[in-house]
């Protein structure tokens, strides 16, 4: 699951340069003082000088890293109180980060006066939103769902906006709202600041970026890890039990999500088989599978209902998948240069990762290849070293309930995440990635809550209308 959204612990008042050294006016400097923040994070004393400059900003930095305070100071300064209009709107994930959200800008806005600062989210009514709106707010924060909702009612009007900040923007794109986040900047100002803000840095952030944001300084705060971020280990098989190796790797390491490599569609199809008599949820991507079955596959893999992918590397080309905690080589690859991209899809950003092959005696060429290329050694290892932790079965820790329904019916990533967290009771932590294809969605959800959300999904509606619902099994695909 995703970390809690934070809201900044006072800081310590030698741990980084003072808020006095930024063109803040006395009367937030004097707030900051009483609140505790006498010294700025690394994450505020890098960005903020660039975005109170008037730049646009992509900042890359764990949660827990002051983020908010960064951005709440910079939209702070941009206001005009004596302007009833909006003139800031934060696009949070989730309804709990924007409450915490707008609880720390009124904190850190304590000393401005006449300021009003709105929460837009799903989950409440909205004609109490549609009355305060009609009052006037200067700074609205809200989730992608609601925020359109409002815009296409014409309770919410962006025309005086300022700034615009994207806010723990990878989980957005995590949840299936690229399209509203388009939507909603589109009808923003072009003359505007935008401020985005995330953990990780997928291929969606630089969509965005190219789209939404001009000429932006970019700030990239990641914890040093050593040069074996990626930590590999070779073991040696014999034939006849390089399959049966990969389930004594798995129980071993115990990763939430495994990326396996064969080098041919058959070698898939007997390692799938193998795993799955072995009671592993996996799946095979190769060339064989048609469009609609590939997407299934792939959906259910990056939202953590599934623990295995098997793939061909041309099956695998071109995929992006965020915090893949190993890749097992099961059988070595002729081209050193594609081992080098087999093994760099785990250990991304900053996450460590386990890269595992198994050498056979016909695999000994291809891996001198590597080592050379490598300019070292392998790290060899024994199948005996590797003992089951753990007596409960590794089971993935989402699974995949799937609408018939999707963009065609205008179906949005907050309308389902609505339907769960409103009618049906469930909370937005338990709530996993929404994609929404053409004509499916697709929702990852606790396996705790799986046939229950299925039940609250069919018995209930989304978008005001009554669903097919089904939950997606690994033999499906």
């Amino acid at each position: 699951m995703h970390n809690p959204p934070e809201i900044p612990a006072p800081a310590v008042a030698s741990s980084g340069p003072s808020f006095r050294e930024l063109p803040l006016s006395a009367a937030t400097l004097a707030n900051l003082e009483q609140l505790g923040y006498h010294a700025m994070t690394p994450i505020q004393a890098a960005s903020l000088p660039l975005a109170l400059a008037g730049h646009d900003l992509i900042a890359q930095a764990k949660t827990g890293s002051g983020k908010t305070a960064a951005f709440a100071l910079t939209l702070l300064a941009r206001l005009d109180t004596s302007q009833w209009k909006v003139q800031a709107l934060v696009l949070c994930p989730t309804r709990e980060l924007a409450d915490q959200v707008a609880t720390e800008i009124r904190r850190i806005a304590r000393g401005e006066e006449n300021l009003k600062i709105l929460a837009l989210c799903g989950g409440s009514p909205v004609r109490p939103q549609i009355a305060s709106l009609e009052h006037g707010a200067h700074v609205v924060v809200g989730t992608p769902g609601r925020v359109m909702d409002h815009l296409e009612r014409g309770s919410l009007n962006l025309d005086a906006l300022r700034t615009l900040v994207l806010d723990e923007a990878d989980r957005m794109l995590d949840m299936g709202f690229y399209g509203d986040i388009v939507t909603v900047a589109k009808q923003c100002p072009v003359e505007r600041q935008t401020l985005l803000f995330s953990a990780t840095y997928p291929e969606g952030i630089a969509r965005l970026s190219r789209q939404f944001l001009r000429e932006p300084k970019e700030v990239k705060l990641l914890e040093q890890h050593a040069a074996t971020k990626i930590r590999q280990r070779f073991y040696e098989v014999e034939e006849i039990s390089r399959l049966q190796a990969v389930p004594l790797l798995l129980r071993h390491f115990r990763p939430v999500r495994t990326l396996a490599f064969c080098n041919t569609k058959v070698q898939c199809a007997d390692l799938v088989d193998l795993l799955r008599l072995e009671g592993f949820v996996a799946l095979a991507l190769h060339g064989d599978l048609d469009q609609r079955d590939r997407d299934q596959v792939l959906v259910q893999f990056v939202n953590k209902s599934c623990s295995v992918l098997v793939a061909t590397d041309v099956a695998a080309r071109g995929l992006d998948i965020n915090r893949l905690e190993a890749v097992i080589n099961v059988d070595v690859t002729r081209d050193p240069e594609v081992h080098v991209h087999r093994i760099g899809r785990t250990g991304r950003v900053d996450e460590d990762g386990w890269a595992l092959s198994l050498v056979g005696p016909r695999d000994v060429g291809n891996l001198q290849r590597i080592e050379e290329l490598q300019g070292s050694p392998a790290e060899w290892h024994t199948l005996t070293e590797l003992v089951p932790k753990g007596r409960e079965p590794l089971v993935p820790p989402m699974v995949t309930l799937q609408i018939l329904g999707g963009r065609k019916e205008k179906i949005r990533a907050g309308d389902v995440l609505g339907a769960l967290t409103g009618e049906a009771g469930f909370d937005a932590s338990q709530v996993g990635k929404i994609t929404v294809n053409e004509t499916a969605t697709y929702v990852a959800v606790d396996r705790r809550i799986g046939d229950k959300a299925l039940q609250k999904l069919s018995a209930g509606k989304v978008k005001g209308k009554t669903v097919r619902v089904r939950m997606l099994r690994a033999d499906d695909a």
